[in-house]
């Protein structure tokens, strides 16, 4: 069964990618949950709830002409009712005044709890590293 729901996983975090690169708000709606807390580069500390962290994707997608989202080394541990992974991510694309941006790898957590049958996302945390001296985000980094 932990075969089956990681395979589940894998593949939300796949409609995760492909909701982003379709810029798809009522896709990525359907893979967290209504009270999904998501602590997300841009500000406030944290988003609660699920308009809120759409909020987040809204703003993004209007600076972003044509989106792309890579996922890499996704690390799953599954239970059967709650799963949480981590990877780094990478958003990238072409701006609206046709600049290419080559996007910033950052770290990313996903939490999720298997409700009605379904896995979706409770907490997500994405975040860079920072310079401790400089107290600057440190987006240079490749995994």
């Amino acid at each position: 069964m932990r075969e089956q729901d990681e395979a589940e996983i894998r593949q939300h975090i796949g409609r995760i990618v492909d909701a982003i690169k379709a810029k798809d708000l009522d896709g990525l709606r359907q893979l967290y949950s209504d009270d999904v807390v998501s602590f997300d580069v841009e500000p406030p500390l944290q988003h609660v709830g699920i308009d809120a962290k759409l909020k987040n994707w809204v703003n993004a997608f209007a600076f972003f002409q044509d989106v792309t989202y890579e996922v890499r080394d996704l690390t799953l541990t599954v239970d059967e009712s709650v799963a949480f992974g981590h990877c780094f991510g990478r958003l990238s694309g072409t701006t609206n005044d046709a600049a290419a941006i080559g996007g910033m790898w950052v770290r990313a957590t996903f939490c999720l709890r298997k409700i009605d049958g379904n896995w979706l996302i409770t907490h997500d945390q994405v975040s860079v590293p920072f310079d401790i001296v400089s107290g600057r985000g440190v987006t240079d980094l490749e995994p």
